[in-house]
């Protein structure tokens, strides 16, 4: 039996995403996922505005077979800021605390995968491009996954994100970043991914159902 989809990066109107928070989460429930987490683009001047309104979206979605899950991406901080906002947006509400890495399309400031792998109150280091084995360490260290993403833009550095995470025995996690509804992978679909980013089976099964499994213990919610 094929294990069932858990999300834990995507994007809504509140950012650069195409659906409100409530459409995305029931687009997801549609496509058979156990989890979403809407982790929409934050920094230090709009954290607890962009969590009340997922906190509010999720809280609806308990009508439906899923579990809604608010949460952040703290996007483009100054490293020796990013702290800051980690723990803004956990008192914000913030249950997945996602960290924009430093991925080889966008002008990320150096460090912030450091510094993110350095934050044990860090869930994820998203797409984080040309990962050291330094940043691995400390992610497998502080129990921050780090992601094979689905996303065209970052899909480029996954083979060397994979061969960086096992090296160090760190844990991948396969995540859509979804904007758009076209953009949620399916469970089958996140294998692929994985093995596509060139992922042995027994961390293609960690990146796609021991990650995510892990990550809802963390919340109490499995």
């Amino acid at each position: 039996m094929t294990a069932k989809r858990a999300e834990f990066h995507s994007h809504t109107v509140l950012t650069d995403g195409e659906l409100l928070g409530i459409e995305l989460i029931r687009r997801a429930a549609a496509l058979g996922h156990r989890a979403l987490a809407v982790t929409d683009h934050v920094s230090l001047g709009n954290i607890e505005w962009v969590v009340r309104q997922e906190i509010a979206d999720c809280d609806l979605a308990k009508s439906w077979d899923i579990l809604a899950i608010p949460g952040v991406e703290i996007t483009h901080v100054p490293p020796d800021r990013l702290d800051e906002a980690v723990r803004a947006a956990r008192r914000a509400g913030a249950q997945i605390v996602v960290v924009h890495g430093e991925t080889v399309s966008e002008p990320v400031a150096s460090g912030t995968n450091l510094r993110a792998a350095s934050n044990p109150d860090v869930d994820i280091l998203a797409h984080p491009g040309l990962v050291t084995p330094e940043e691995a360490d400390l992610a497998r260290a502080n129990d921050v996954f780090l992601e094979i993403s689905g996303r065209r833009a970052h899909a480029p550095a996954n083979g060397h994100v994979a061969r960086v995470t096992e090296a160090a025995k760190a844990t991948p996690i396969v995540d859509s970043d979804a904007h758009a509804p076209g953009d949620l992978l399916a469970q089958d679909q996140a294998v692929l991914f994985a093995r596509a980013a060139g992922l042995p089976d027994r961390l293609v099964r960690t990146a796609t159902e021991g990650a995510p499994d892990a990550l809802l213990k963390r919340l109490g919610l499995l």
